[in-house]
């Protein structure tokens, strides 16, 4: 497998040194998170985008895509009824799609639940608002070359997208080619009724599973708690999955350099086995 280590996971080192420190370890590329590389990442200078490259490319390492859209800048939402609001996020979204390609990725994960709650007594009206913006985010990642991956959240975290045949039915209305879904380990063990082996053996062959993330339930990385990942891992490889794999934690102890170093040694002696 490709393993990428989702970069907000070291964000505290300079992004030259997260690319350096990373190859170290194994991963073969970096998944970046946005808000890492300023406050306003959707307008990142052409220099400063290719520098990021530049870094990357220096250390041996590929930058694979961008996750974790909609962090910044602050106060964007693809469901709002301000059409202002929604215009913005558009913007926005297009944007990352653009940035993503420039820095040589090949998708992005739509996640950011906060950025895509539906208000209540709203939801259906705020459900058809989320996938105008999703569709026309979906032609720019045509146009751009990449594929939009609407992530699936678990209920405790998300109102809007919150299973696979969710996400799949809006990939169906959508019907764009750049426009699919993803896996995220954690969020799938805590709200999907099928296991996840059985999820990628259903979807990766129709193509509509994208990407995978790897993490645990409870928010740590691969191996730190009881979801089991070899079974994972045996249904990527009898699948000839091809894509990339992001370690994507949200609990780092004892600190973030030490758990991406945990979770690539698990991983890879999974595969070994």
């Amino acid at each position: 497998m490709r393993l990428a280590l989702c970069n907000e996971v070291i964000r505290e080192l300079p992004f030259a040194e997260q690319c350096a420190f990373a190859a170290a370890l194994g991963y073969e590329g970096l998944e970046l998170a946005p808000f890492t590389l300023g406050d306003e990442p959707h307008r990142l200078p052409a220099e400063t985008i290719a520098e990021t490259r530049r870094a990357a490319e220096r250390a041996g390492i590929a930058i694979t895509g961008l996750h974790w859209l909609l962090v910044a800048p602050t106060g964007l939402s693809i469901t709002s009824p301000d059409a202002e609001v929604r215009g913005r996020t558009r913007d926005v979204l297009l944007a990352l799609v653009r940035l993503s390609a420039e820095l040589g990725g090949g998708y992005v994960v739509h996640g950011s639940p906060q950025q895509r709650a539906l208000a209540p007594g709203d939801e259906g009206e705020g459900r058809k608002r989320g996938i105008e913006v999703l569709a026309a985010a979906a032609d720019a990642a045509e146009e751009n070359g990449i594929v939009y991956c609407l992530e699936a959240l678990s209920p405790k975290q998300d109102n809007f997208v919150t299973s696979i045949a969710d996400a799949a039915e809006i990939v169906s209305q959508i019907g764009s080619p750049a426009f699919r879904t993803m896996i995220d380990c954690a969020a799938a063990a805590s709200g999907e009724s099928d296991d996840i082996p059985t999820l990628l053996a259903r979807h990766l062959p129709d193509g509509m599973i994208r990407h995978v993330h790897f993490n645990d339930p409870n928010r740590r990385g691969p191996g730190e708690g009881t979801l089991r990942f070899a079974p994972i891992v045996r249904a990527l490889h009898e699948a000839r999955y091809e894509g990339w794999v992001g370690v994507e934690p949200f609990v780092y102890e004892p600190d973030g350099s030490a758990c991406a170093a945990r979770a690539i040694g698990y991983v890879r002696g999974l595969e070994e086995q």
